[in-house]
């Protein structure tokens, strides 16, 4: 049967630019200086120029960026933040961490937010619409622009799978008030350990966001506000600016996998994702839909072959947020979504004969 092709896997990616990686991890240790030093500084600048923004600031960990952000943008109490039903539960977290109500909204065929389903949901306590570009596919972003602009609404995005994606040219991230992005060693650009940052085009935020992550203080011992501990490490930043030189390498790559996929994978029992006009996907995730998902699963585990599951369980129907009271049936579609879909194994340095197998025991499935 051959080695087993997993789900993922994240050496192939290194090993590809180990001496370079490893050059720029040295070269910290001996610098001795490890937290908010220069590497932080040239990677927030490098990452800023990279998604077409102003600022950016690191901080430890993409669920930091959403919660910071969020807090930046005084949402609070009683607030409403518009969020998509279909996504991972930091999404969500992010809003409720800071006490506003996530109010959810059914995705589109492209496993986004449905843009035509959010204006309902607008009333005097929304403050924010939430865009998540799922599985690394940008949203529809024109009709939440507008919507925001008509009804005064923050606009902040969970780029967190979309670096690189663009909507009509533009990068994700670089729409909304506030962009939030994670570099978790799986993400399309990954450190090696937990990273993420904030990108925005507004000062105020960003100086904000550079206050909250480091304990309240603009001046060392001196406290404005009450902060958190939340910094992107020198050496996350040091490494993730090797692998930010090569990122169109990394989607190039991803995106011919995908192809492969696409135009080769022919079984009818088994949907596979579509792309809308205008937009990219940098393929983070290659999910596809089947009804009879536990045999599909079963079926590819015996041939050696891993999959995941993101999500098999909705935030709305989690433990986590049992408190808002919303049942199973109340959003139809992300919940058919969660209970048929399957991630294929996709990542850099994948071999031409590990595609050919998924590609042709999916066939005989």
């Amino acid at each position: 049967m051959g080695e087993k092709v997993l789900s993922n896997r994240l050496d192939r990616g290194f090993f590809k630019y180990q001496e370079e990686i490893e050059a720029a991890a040295l070269k910290v240790l001996r610098s001795g200086y490890y937290v908010l030093g220069p590497e932080v500084l040239s990677f927030e600048k490098e990452f800023a120029e990279y998604v077409g923004t102003d600022y950016c600031v690191g901080v430890a960990n993409g669920l930091d960026a959403l919660t910071l952000a969020f807090r930046a943008l005084e949402i609070g109490v009683g607030d409403e933040v518009i969020v998509p039903a279909n996504t991972y539960i930091a999404s969500i977290m992010g809003v409720t961490i800071n006490g506003a109500t996530p109010i959810f909204v059914e995705p589109d065929e492209f496993y986004n937010i449905d843009a035509d389903k959010i204006e309902e949901k607008i009333n005097d306590k929304t403050k924010a619409i939430l865009v998540v570009h799922l599985y690394g596919q940008a949203a529809n972003m024109e009709p939440v622009l507008r919507l925001c602009k008509k009804h005064n609404l923050y606009l902040v995005e969970d780029c967190a799978q979309s670096h690189g994606a663009c909507s009509n040219g533009r990068m994700t991230g670089s729409f909304g008030d506030v962009g939030c992005f994670s570099f978790y060693p799986s993400k399309n650009l990954g450190a090696f350990g937990d990273a993420g940052a904030i990108v925005t085009n507004n000062e105020a935020i960003a100086q904000k966001v550079r206050m909250y992550r480091n304990y309240g203080s603009e001046k060392r011992y001196y406290n404005k506000v009450v902060g958190v501990n939340s910094r992107l490490d020198e050496m996350q930043a040091a490494m993730l600016r090797v692998k930010l030189k090569y990122i169109e390498e990394f989607t190039q790559e991803r995106f011919q996998i995908a192809q492969q996929y696409s135009k080769k994978i022919t079984n009818k029992k088994i949907i596979l994702p579509q792309v809308r006009n205008h937009v990219t996907h940098v393929w983070h995730q290659y999910v596809v839909r089947t009804e009879n998902r536990s045999d599909f699963i079963e079926y590819l585990d015996k041939q050696g072959i891993g999959t995941i599951i993101h999500y098999p369980i909705p935030p709305h129907l989690s433990e986590a947020y049992a408190y808002l009271g919303i049942k199973r049936g109340a959003l139809p579609i992300t919940e058919k979504y969660s209970d048929t879909i399957v991630s294929l194994p996709i990542y850099n340095g994948m071999t031409q004969d590990e595609q050919t197998k998924v590609i042709d025991c999916i066939n005989d499935f």
